[in-house]
């Protein structure tokens, strides 16, 4: 519990990853996927579907290279959640 001035007590809340993917679920949000070893791309998409093992069904994806600057666009693909490093919200 952390505390505020005053006497008033403010709680720290802990949010849950698989929360936060379920509401970028909920929302269809697009997301920035960062994979284990792929330090030159990331894909991009809405999240459709997703499992207990972080396992992610993207719609709209785009696979994106840093280096060389290109986008390819597979579409509906599912990414096995031992490649995942991170996942960021898209804002645009």
């Amino acid at each position: 519990m952390a505390y505020c001035g005053q006497g008033q007590q403010v709680q720290k809340v802990m949010v849950q990853p698989i929360t936060l993917m379920f509401r970028y679920l909920q929302n269809r949000s697009r997301v920035h996927v960062w994979l284990y070893e792929q330090a030159n791309m990331w894909i991009e998409g809405c999240i459709i579907g997703i499992d207990e093992y972080m396992n992610l069904v993207l719609d709209d994806a785009e696979e994106i290279h840093f280096k060389t600057k290109s986008r390819k666009q597979p579409g509906q693909i599912m990414i096995k959640g031992d490649n995942i490093t991170l996942v960021q919200s898209v804002f645009n």
